[in-house]
């Protein structure tokens, strides 16, 4: 019998496909538990940061943050309200401080928030032509 071969099952590709599948998937967690662990870390420090400024500002925050390559490019910090008795300069270094201190590093820029809620204006005024100049 020449130039035969025996037949392939499709039960024997399907197998085959689903052990390449879970090989790729194997090595796609073992080569994203660095950034996995990052994540879940920045999550703590995000947390960490919100009860630093609770005790020293006495508001609690909401805080996000962005790593890029490992590196912290960007902390968000939104206050759910403007903080009247509060100075600004103050609110920013606070944050600042926190940041430093529960990132364990700088971040490239901290971004300091506040909620402002629902606009006052209803849709007919909003929509209501301007006058020219």
């Amino acid at each position: 019998m020449q130039g035969t071969s025996a037949p392939v099952r499709s039960g024997t590709i399907g197998r085959m496909a689903r052990n390449l599948v879970a090989l790729a998937l194997l090595a796609g967690c073992t080569a994203g538990c660095g950034m996995v662990d990052a994540v879940f870390d920045g999550f703590k420090h995000a947390k960490a940061v919100e009860e630093d400024l609770l005790a020293a500002v006495g508001v609690k925050p909401q805080v996000g943050f962005n790593w890029r390559n490992g590196r912290l490019t960007s902390v968000t910090v939104t206050f759910p309200s403007l903080l009247q008795d509060k100075p600004l300069q103050e609110l920013s270094d606070a944050a600042r401080n926190a940041v430093g201190k529960e990132f364990k590093q700088r971040a490239d820029n901290v971004v300091l928030a506040f909620a402002l809620g629902p606009s006052k204006t209803t849709s007919a005024q909003a929509d209501q032509p301007q006058g020219k100049n």
